[in-house]
């Protein structure tokens, strides 16, 4: 584990392992922890690269409210603080984060060996109505009254433990942790709207390979259609995790590898 400074803020970043590059980010509010059943099934194959955005698990506090181009231009930076600035990375991301990772493809297909998609987040007409400005200011008001009500200590590592044990909870008892997973909800449709206008562009770029995870346990099947209908928008390849909740790294950490190791070599 070590820290790499972007932009001022210090990024908790783990490398694990050798050989060809993979880069992966967690979803709306989660940390690197929760890949860790994955990563024993990477590591000797791939350099497994995970990292916490700004306010997340060990990294510093969030300054900026975040953006599509920044948090693609934060898994670039990412790599390159350790070191691995002249290699092509597989580029893995869960939930929200499958917007950055996309992101990160269109707009550095130098950099991308590959894309995988694990039940990534999915808005096929994105639109904002409240102007991002008042929504940023709103949400760091909200943040201020309930870190100084003690939420966070009081509720937030009981509510983590319950939704997805880990002996990181901890980290979720801070202001820090709340106040970024809260900007990044608020912020959620102006990413959406952000990859729609990159999409404009046209088709992605680079050939990389792409591989749609979707997360499946039985339940509709109308999830899966628009999962089926990101992989084919992509010119991907579509693939299931059953029996699986939306935590599919920790669900069907398996799956999540067999698709790392083929959707990229990673090679420079």
């Amino acid at each position: 584990m070590t820290f790499v400074r972007i932009a001022g803020v210090p990024h908790n970043v783990d490398v694990t392992g050798s050989g060809p590059v993979c880069v992966l980010s967690a979803g709306l509010g989660l940390g690197w922890f929760d890949w860790d059943p994955v990563v024993p099934l990477l590591a000797p194959h791939r350099t497994v690269v995970r990292f916490d955005r700004p306010g997340l698990g060990l990294s510093g506090h969030a300054r900026v409210a975040p953006t599509l181009r920044g948090e693609a231009e934060r898994i670039l930076r990412v790599l390159d603080g350790v070191g691995l600035g002249g290699e092509k990375a597989t580029v893995v991301g869960h939930s929200l984060a499958g917007f950055h990772a996309e992101a990160f493809a269109r707009l550095y297909p130098g950099r991308t060996a590959g894309l995988v998609l694990v039940d990534s987040s999915v808005e096929e007409r994105p639109r904002v109505r409240v102007p991002r400005a008042a929504r940023v200011r709103g949400t760091r008001a909200c943040g201020a009254v309930l870190c100084a009500a003690g939420v966070p200590r009081a509720l937030g590592p009981t509510l983590r433990r319950r939704a997805a044990p880990t002996r990181w909870a901890g980290v979720y008892g801070t202001g820090r942790v709340l106040r970024a997973a809260l900007m990044e909800y608020v912020t959620y449709g102006d990413a959406a709207v952000e990859l729609a206008a990159l999409r404009e562009a046209g088709p992605l770029p680079g050939g990389a390979p792409v591989i749609v995870l979707a997360a499946y346990a039985g339940g509709s099947k109308k999830w899966l259609g628009r999962q089926r209908e990101l992989a084919s928008g992509l010119g991907g390849e579509f693939r299931v995790a059953r029996p699986s909740g939306h935590l599919v790294m920790r669900d069907r950490p398996g799956d999540v590898a067999e698709a790392v190791l083929a959707g990229g070599g990673g090679g420079g």
